[in-house]
């Protein structure tokens, strides 16, 4: 089994993918060509944005986006702690501080509440001038944007919303990608809507902050590439990874994100009152970047991963440290603790998840997972008495 099963979807879209790459190896424009624009104009207007600029990554996505703003030193950016590297990198890359802050027990993502209590109290310090918050939509799941949008507009913050993982998802009608200022996403191989190699891109509606990402990801050019206003990156998707994208889009409408949702729900009931499954907030709808169960504590978690791992089913751990706890950033939030992303960090578990998982596919992974579970509780079962239920 595979934890996201790449050779499955391209055997599924082998005709189209083919005729697809060979059109660009025969026209042999492979830097800017002709996908690459129709790419962004379908995804600006799947997405709901005036803007979509395609980049190198989605880590390049994040860094131009921040450029476009002119995020640097003495900045505070508030960060979720349960995420990946990138999120904190960026802006530290840029000379800003990232701010940590813990996140919600039920969703993974950033606590409003504890959000407001890290803007006021940089505020406080006076060391550092606030301008950003850069939520992020963990494993799929949209962060909570009416209330970072009303906290945004009370401390005149910028909000970055971080979709690496959120491509499809959606609040009401609107998708992920159209909240805040400015959004960044990831095509990376197992993202939601990935490519077959890195690429990302930024979603706007900010006419001057996209013509400067457009500058800013080649060299800083002006008018033409061989006039140079500022420094820059060298961040663009090439033909064959947009030419790539366009027929995967083509089965993430029809068909994908209906099916991944289908997974998760059969997931979900096939494990509830066994591990704690995902809760999917009202009126959110998640586009299922993973499928995240947590178990009672990191022992449990460490026995599950090794045991399924032992009967050929892949599972992952995101993430096994807090930003607080990587070396760049230890030290950086010592007001503050971080209890939901520590617990979370010791006991999540992510189980395999594609649209193109059967039936028979998810009844093997929830099957594996009861039988451990039961094996652990008879070799240990005074430790694990009602462990099961989050």
């Amino acid at each position: 089994m595979q934890f996201r099963d790449l050779r499955k979807q391209y055997g599924a879209l082998k005709p189209q993918m083919d005729e697809a790459i060979s059109r660009v190896l025969e026209d042999c424009c492979f830097i800017s060509g002709a996908q690459v624009g129709e790419l962004e104009s379908r995804l600006a207007k799947y997405v709901g944005a005036k803007h979509c600029l395609t980049c190198a990554s989605g880590t390049d996505a994040l860094r131009l986006a921040l450029m476009a703003y002119g995020i640097g030193s003495g900045d505070a950016v508030f960060v979720p702690d349960f995420t990946f590297f990138a999120t904190a990198e960026m802006p530290a890359a840029l000379g800003a501080t990232p701010v940590i802050v813990d996140v919600s027990e039920e969703t993974f993502n950033i606590d409003t509440n504890e959000l407001e209590k890290a803007i006021r109290h940089t505020e406080r310090l006076g060391k550092l001038r606030p301008r950003a918050i850069i939520t992020v939509d963990l494993f799929g799941q949209c962060a909570d944007y009416k209330s970072i949008e009303e906290i945004a507009e009370k401390h005149n913050l910028l909000v970055i919303e971080d979709a690496a993982q959120s491509f499809g998802a959606k609040i009401g009608a609107k998708r992920a990608c159209s909240f805040g200022d400015i959004a960044a996403t990831s095509f990376f191989p197992s993202k939601p809507l990935g490519c077959y190699g890195d690429g990302g891109a930024v979603f706007t509606d900010d006419d001057e902050a996209a013509a400067l990402i457009r500058s800013y990801a080649v060299h800083g050019k002006g008018n033409d590439k061989y006039n140079n206003e500022r420094i820059g990156l060298n961040s663009r998707l090439d033909t064959v990874q947009a030419a790539i994208l366009l027929i995967k889009l083509d089965a993430f409408e029809k068909q994908e994100l209906d099916n991944v949702n289908s997974v998760a729900a059969l997931y979900t009931e096939k494990l509830k009152n066994i591990v704690g499954t995902p809760v999917v907030s009202e009126e959110y709808y998640s586009s299922w970047a993973q499928y995240t169960i947590k178990l009672s504590d990191k022992n449990q978690r460490q026995l599950l991963h090794k045991s399924l791992k032992n009967i050929g089913i892949p599972t992952m751990i995101y993430y096994p440290k807090g930003l607080h706890r990587q070396g760049p950033f230890i030290g950086l939030s010592n007001y503050n603790s971080f209890p939901v992303a520590d617990l979370l960090c010791d006991t999540v578990l992510s189980l395999p998840m594609h649209p193109y998982m059967t039936e028979r596919d998810i009844e093997e992974v929830t099957e594996g997972i009861k039988r451990c579970l039961v094996y652990e509780e008879r070799i240990f079962p005074d430790e694990h008495e009602s462990q099961h239920l989050w």
